[in-house]
């Protein structure tokens, strides 16, 4: 399924939920804000979040620092 992740269109195989994206892409769900089609996402909800041909995803990580 084609996604768009941050701006750039991927093709992803075996992805249908926000979660199995995050794991595709090796990022903690507890580091994370996801925005599926302009709607924030809340990460007990990844799990539920159904993903589909064209979606556009916006991924953004915490960074910590000093």
């Amino acid at each position: 399924m084609n996604l768009t992740v941050n701006g750039n269109t991927k093709l992803f195989q075996d992805i249908k939920t926000v979660t199995d994206l995050l794991i595709t892409l090796n990022l903690e769900p507890e580091t994370v804000v996801v925005e599926h089609n302009t709607t924030i996402i809340q990460p007990g909800s990844f799990d539920s979040a159904h993903l589909a041909e064209g979606d556009q995803v916006e991924i953004i990580r915490f960074v910590g620092g000093g």
